[in-house]
């Protein structure tokens, strides 16, 4: 369990604000991350309630791929909270296609 949350804080750090070029992580914008063997639940908030929703779609659906590349993650869902778009991100980037486990299994080679 240490171990799978060092991989999703270490994946979470490399997720980068698009519109100010921070990581979120140095940005506080994740409040709680919920590990329950193989699920994940992610409850975020953005740098403002009407911080662009292009951004905050980009911000969540990173979040949401990055950790469900992972090996043992099965499951990824997102809270995007506090923000005028909340609703609408969290319907989008949640019932988005999953990327491809294969795809991260090439990039470690």
């Amino acid at each position: 369990m240490q171990q799978t949350r060092r991989l999703i804080f270490d994946e979470l750090s490399k997720i980068v604000d698009p519109e100010i070029g921070v990581s979120i992580m140095e940005l506080e914008l994740i409040d709680k991350v919920d590990i329950a063997e193989k699920d994940v639940n992610v409850d975020l908030h953005l740098t403002s309630p009407f911080c662009p929703a292009v951004f905050g779609f980009k911000i969540a659906q990173d979040v949401r791929d990055n950790i469900y590349k992972i090996e043992g993650i099965e499951n990824v869902k997102i809270n995007v909270s506090n923000h005028f778009m909340a609703e609408a991100i969290n319907k989008q980037v949640n019932e988005s296609k999953l990327p491809s486990k294969e795809e991260n299994q090439e990039n470690k080679q």
